[in-house]
């Protein structure tokens, strides 16, 4: 993509001297150290220690050469000593742009804010509690918070540049682990990461490029698949999201009222009826286009209209192709309500004109408040807070993105498939762990395993891959009887 470089301001000295002087304040900075300790549902009580530092970012990344700091890298880490060389997982939150505050006081971590299980917002005021479901009983934990999120800064417009795209993002980021493992002295421990969303694009290019660092892993957990934005954008010529997100409208439009018939019994029936018509009707339609002749397009669109809930002129409307923001505009129109995006479960009311113009997320606005308030309270307890803001989630490095790899340039349907399929065959003992929300209408479980279908590799390499879903949307830890499930399925999954 040509850029207009006369158009670019002139580098600031005075800023980047500004920059380079935070940088370097982070990074000699002591660690924050503290203790606690949480009693697990088991009644086990876990003593834990906190250290919470800042890893650089060196130029020239992990091709071997070593320069100035061009990034400040906050990691939080708690570890159990128990005598024994313990498993460590690395987790990453997604945006890209977005701070490890979700998993670490959602899911992971030994603390969880309080929420409520039907994905609506609670009252204020917001406060963590303890966390007996907390996956440190299996792991030490390390929460990365890459370059513009939580308190981590770049230099400036170059690194942001190059720390701003999936391949730079996972570079840099595998070079923080490297350098926190060799600070740490904990090669010898079992290693695993842990991605949810974006956060799963980046493990899987983090998981090829470790190992071909040296650093091998046991398992790589994938929370909230976005490993190919194929299935996820919906842009012109690209028909795939329209199929692979049917059986989540479905189960959507069940759980709101929307469906009668045989797909109404459940949300079982509704998502394995359009699963069925998806496989024997839907796709072909698709590849036919406008060879489609009059009566099987009049077929597709009356079966369309059933298993999403929504009118058949409109269906008619949108020549057989309903896309995310249709459905969460148009399902409940006549009660005035805009579906969530990444909790369908959670509505939130149109503007009065009842415009279709996305200016929120109803699912994620339910939880941004309270976890950023409840996680800065938390930060501030722990002797972690500072007056510069932490961002928790930062537009500005998702609008800056690049989502180009290798050669390309520019925005593409960026895909890192091929570096997790890759890395499962350069590993014979590398196994993951995929976790989809039926509720999700970001990363649909239903996109998720067309992608975990169609990774590059043989059928018994494929075996080490499982995938199990939740009642809840894009954070289903914040459903309890999720949170439950997720734990005991990651341990019958440590378990092999």
């Amino acid at each position: 993509m040509a850029t207009d470089t006369a158009s670019k301001p002139a580098p600031d000295p005075e800023a980047e001297k500004r920059q380079r002087e935070a940088i370097d304040k982070l990074l000699a900075r002591a660690p924050v150290v503290s203790t606690g300790q949480v009693t697990l549902a088991n009644g086990k009580r876990l003593d834990y220690e906190l250290n919470a530092s800042f890893v650089p970012i060196a130029a020239g990344g992990v091709d071997g050469t070593r320069g100035e700091p061009q990034a400040a890298v906050g990691c939080t880490a708690y570890s159990v000593r128990d005598g024994s060389p313990r498993p460590l997982c690395f987790a990453f939150n997604g945006g890209p742009g977005s701070a490890s505050v979700w998993l670490h006081l959602g899911a992971l971590g030994p603390k969880r804010v309080a929420i409520h299980d039907d994905g609506t917002m609670p009252a204020a005021p917001y406060a963590v509690q303890d966390n007996p479901l907390t996956w440190l009983e299996h792991f030490d934990l390390v929460f990365v918070d890459p370059p513009h999120t939580g308190y981590s800064i770049a230099l400036n417009d170059e690194a942001r540049k190059k720390l701003f795209s999936v391949d730079g993002d996972a570079d840099g980021l595998a070079e923080v682990v490297r350098l926190w493992l060799a600070r740490h002295r904990r090669f010898g421990s079992a290693l695993y990461l842990a991605g949810e969303s974006y956060g799963t694009t980046r493990s899987a290019a983090i998981a090829d490029r470790l190992h071909a660092m040296g650093v091998s892993l046991a398992g790589v957990i994938l929370v909230s698949c976005a490993l190919d934005l194929q299935t996820l954008v919906f842009a012109p010529g690209n028909d795939l999201p329209y199929a692979l997100f049917l059986p989540a409208f479905a189960g959507v439009a069940q759980f709101h009222g929307r469906l009668s018939g045989a797909p109404a019994a459940s949300p079982e029936a509704a998502r394995a009826a359009a699963e069925a018509f998806v496989r024997d009707d839907y796709l072909g339609a698709l590849h036919a286009g406008g060879r489609l002749d009059g009566r099987a397009r009049t077929r597709i669109e009356r079966r369309l209209a059933e298993l999403t809930g929504l009118p058949r002129a409109l269906v008619e409307e949108k020549n057989l192709r309903i896309s995310d923001e249709t459905f969460f505009f148009e399902l409940l129109r006549d009660r005035g309500l805009q579906v969530g995006r990444l909790e369908a479960r959670v509505t939130g009311p149109m503007a009065a004109s009842r415009t279709r113009q996305w200016e929120f997320d109803p699912g994620i606005e339910a939880l941004n408040a309270p976890y950023s308030m409840a996680g800065m309270a938390y930060l501030a307890q722990l002797g972690l807070a500072d007056d510069a803001r932490y961002e928790v989630i930062n537009t500005e490095v998702n609008k800056a993105w690049n989502w180009g790899r290798g050669d390309a340039r520019g925005n593409s349907f960026a895909s890192t498939s091929a570096d997790l399929a890759r890395a499962l065959r350069r590993n014979p003992h590398l196994r993951v762990l995929v976790a989809s929300g039926r509720y999700d209408l970001g990363t649909p479980y239903s996109a998720s395993d067309w992608t975990l279908a169609h990774l590059d590799a043989p059928a018994d390499v494929l075996t080490r891959v499982t995938h199990r879903y939740y009642d809840a949307g894009h954070m289903m830890y914040t459903r309890s009887a999720d949170l439950q499930q997720l734990k005991r399925d990651l341990e019958a999954w440590l378990g092999g």
